[in-house]
């Protein structure tokens, strides 16, 4: 298996899925991958998925974040953002790697933490994913307890919120309440892509503030 994985080559875009793979197994290839690497993973019950993002979906994934900090900034909220960092539980077998994920109301939980256990740690409170090649999983997020679920795809943005551990589409998100985010996140993003980034991170902030 490990050698299997080794040799394996990604080509952006493209995903390879390894079915029967013990824990154990999933983690000695997260070790062999290693942590710098433009690969990202899901587990469930066995199946590794193992991905590589295309260009466009870096892109996307850089500037919603961005987005997020700017609202959590001028909502002087305290958040710790984590990229995408691996969450794993070993006691149902999944994990995954958000493009982006924040722990927003458990911040301080998890404040100056080297290692997260999600046997016994919280999830994060947001999670990001950019659905260029189909590769988002809800069910593991689900899963893990995640509370709220952000998907781009397609020009748009859906927002789903943890409900008795079942995910619900919403048209707003949870965090931000008084945020018309699914309109307005799809909008400074292509005006990012137009006019370069500095304009349109600038023009969200503006709007974020003037929504205060």
């Amino acid at each position: 298996m490990l050698l299997e994985v080794k040799r394996i080559i990604v080509p952006p875009g493209q995903t390879v899925v390894l079915d029967d793979v013990t824990w154990a197994e999933f983690e000695s290839i997260l070790e062999d991958l290693g942590e710098n690497r433009g690969s990202r993973i899901a587990y469930d019950q066995g199946q590794l998925e193992i991905m590589t993002p295309l260009l466009e979906h870096e892109v996307n994934k850089e500037y919603i974040s961005d987005f997020v900090k700017i609202l959590l900034e001028e909502l002087d909220i305290e958040f710790c953002p984590l990229g995408s960092t691996t969450f794993k539980n070993q006691l149902m077998f999944k994990g995954i790697e958000p493009d982006s994920c924040f722990y927003i109301q458990n911040e301080a939980v998890v404040r100056g933490r080297n290692r997260l256990d999600l046997t016994i740690d919280p999830p994060p409170d947001l999670a990001l994913e950019i659905d260029i090649t189909n590769r988002s999983h809800p069910e593991i997020y689900q899963s893990l307890g995640v509370p709220e679920l952000w998907q781009y795809k397609r020009g748009k943005l859906q927002i789903l919120l943890l409900l008795d551990g079942k995910y619900v589409e919403s048209n707003q998100s949870s965090i931000f309440a008084n945020f018309s985010l699914i309109e307005v996140i799809p909008q400074y993003l292509n005006q990012c892509r137009i006019e370069g980034r500095n304009k349109g991170i600038k023009a969200f902030r503006s709007w974020v503030k003037k929504q205060l």
